[in-house]
């Protein structure tokens, strides 16, 4: 048995704050490329280290998307409040090393077959039922349950048995060993089983969060209010948070200047040079690459059923300009999924595809095309609009021409979910800023079972499965099933990466303590306002 004492949990992701002109001395410049300047690594915390925190103030958060309860176990952009409102079991620091939350410790068999977790015996939910191991074996139950569309539902359905060791020791029994299991722990939101059904209707949502849910406004957002019963001693220092949706771009900057807002991850990137020049702001780059703008295809579709037209696409696009022009210069271009801190990260993969719209057009005549006429689905929003607009160019000139169909982020996560999706289509992806395996058994442009470009491959199969069941393979092992999905991934070119990019914070200069976890939870157990 391999005995793990966790330590207290770390500080956030690795991160760099870059202060406005003027504001400070922390500004970091980005290339074409997305490499980061070297000038500083440091936390957007910028208080004197003898500043004490300060307690009470309402945090508003601008969201500009609401609240969507059929997605509470999906990892979505509707995803923000989960750790506000419940608690995981696990939480990883900046090197994939799980950190406690609600299971204290653990004990993981030598043969990958089964894990004890020791529960902590001092939680309560937000109705005041004590949280017990029972909540846990609810949890793994509910995300095994396919109406729930949870990503990680593989992972939880390896989980074949349950051993109860008195109210706060459980042993999770497995039917054949995985290495991600720690991306389910952190990724599982502990909800209270009575009323598991008025979550995903909106009605209630009950957790053992710092934040107990006060109002929800379909189409204006949530209202949270303190839970003075919370676990952790002395938190929150917040009295309160309001997620307030504001759809438009211009008006969710303007609420930011104006101190209305104090906080949001949704500013258009080409709208960052704007807020970084008001030095009442701080733009914070969550650098571990949580997540990656894409051009999806699907495989069905002719003539996309052929792989040399879809090299084409991958050849079309300029991922610097996009970059650039379009996310700010924040991110990472890669034609890989993998931010810099995966372990399946290389620079070869990352610059597999590069901007050639002369290949592009020469593949495209070898497969028997001069013209395209294809529709290409994006949401609704400011940002994905850009994103969207710029691919339209890339593609056009090499004669593909695509039809812009804007979607509501709700009825895009739907048809992704359910591979209802057009010809193109572009979003973001998550899923590869943890074990690798874990992006292609759970993220659902990657499933190697049921993706949305409705690809499959027993080779994608077979190599997905052998990494995701080879709990601790040696380096070389490790490395070389890496290679084989990023190298499918490539070849096949279903999914086309982009640019990867973790969330982009923009928060007022007197707001402190902000996290997120590796699923882009937000975390205030530590925000204060000055």
């Amino acid at each position: 048995m391999t005995e793990l004492y966790p330590s207290t949990p770390t500080g956030p992701s690795r991160r760099s704050a870059l202060r406005a002109a003027g504001g400070g001395t922390l500004l970091l410049g980005l290339g074409l490329s997305g490499c980061r300047s070297a000038v500083s690594e440091a936390s957007s915390d910028t208080r004197s280290p003898d500043a004490a925190p300060k307690r009470g103030g309402i945090l508003d958060v601008a969201v500009n998307n609401d609240f969507t309860p059929g997605l509470l176990f999906s990892q979505s952009q509707q995803s923000l409040q989960h750790r506000l409102i419940y608690n995981t079991l696990t939480r990883y620091d900046d090197r994939l090393s799980p950190k406690p939350e609600l299971a204290a410790s653990w004990t993981y068999a030598k043969d990958g077959r089964s894990i004890t977790l020791r529960l902590r015996d001092d939680v309560t939910f937000h109705n005041g039922r004590k949280f017990t191991a029972d909540d846990v074996v609810f949890a793994v139950k509910n995300l095994q349950n396919p109406v729930r569309a949870a990503q990680l539902r593989s992972t939880a359905a390896t989980v074949t048995g349950f051993e109860k060791r008195g109210d706060h020791e459980l042993v999770l029994k497995l039917a054949h060993p995985v290495n991600n299991l720690f991306d389910l722990f952190e990724f599982m939101i502990i909800t209270d089983p009575d009323t598991v059904e008025d979550a995903v209707a909106g009605r209630k949502l009950i957790g053992t969060g710092p934040f107990e849910l006060k109002k929800w406004s379909p189409g204006s957002g949530l209202s949270l209010t303190r839970y003075d019963g919370y676990w952790q001693p002395g938190r929150p220092y917040l009295d309160g948070v309001e997620l307030r949706v504001i759809p438009q771009a211009d008006a969710l900057i303007s609420s930011l200047r104006s101190g209305q807002s104090q906080l949001s991850f949704n500013v258009p990137g080409k709208n960052l040079g704007t807020v970084k020049s008001d030095k009442r702001l701080t733009v914070t780059d969550y650098d571990t690459g949580a997540g990656a703008i894409y051009l999806g295809v699907n495989t069905t579709v002719a003539p996309l059923n052929d792989r040399t037209v879809r090299h084409a696409l991958a050849w079309a696009l300029d991922r610097d300009r996009l970059l650039a022009q379009t996310l700010g210069g924040y991110g990472l271009a890669s034609a890989a999924p993998w931010p810099k801190s995966s372990p399946a990260f290389t620079e070869a993969h990352r610059t597999h595809y590069s901007h050639d719209p002369g290949k592009a057009r020469e593949l495209l005549r070898s497969a028997g095309h001069t013209k395209l006429e294809l529709p290409l689905l994006h949401l609704a929003l400011p940002s994905e609009t850009a994103i969207a607009e710029s691919l339209q160019y890339d593609l056009e000139q090499v004669g593909v021409h695509v039809t812009l169909q804007p979607t509501d982020p709700a009825t895009g996560q739907k048809k992704l979910i359910s591979q209802d999706m057009p010809a193109l289509w572009t979003m973001g992806h998550g899923f590869a800023q943890i074990q690798p395996s874990t992006l292609a058994v759970s993220a659902y442009p990657f499933n190697e079972a049921k993706n949305t470009s409705r690809y499959r491959s027993d080779e994608y199969t077979e190599v997905v499965r052998e990494a995701w069941t080879k709990p601790e393979p040696t380096a070389a092992a490790a490395n070389a099933l890496h290679e084989k999905i990023s190298g499918i991934l490539l070849d096949e070119a279903f999914i086309i990466d982009l640019v990867v990019r973790g969330q982009v914070q923009v928060s007022a200069a007197g707001l402190h303590g902000v996290t997120l976890n590796k699923f882009s939870y937000l975390n205030l157990d530590d925000a204060y306002l000055v």
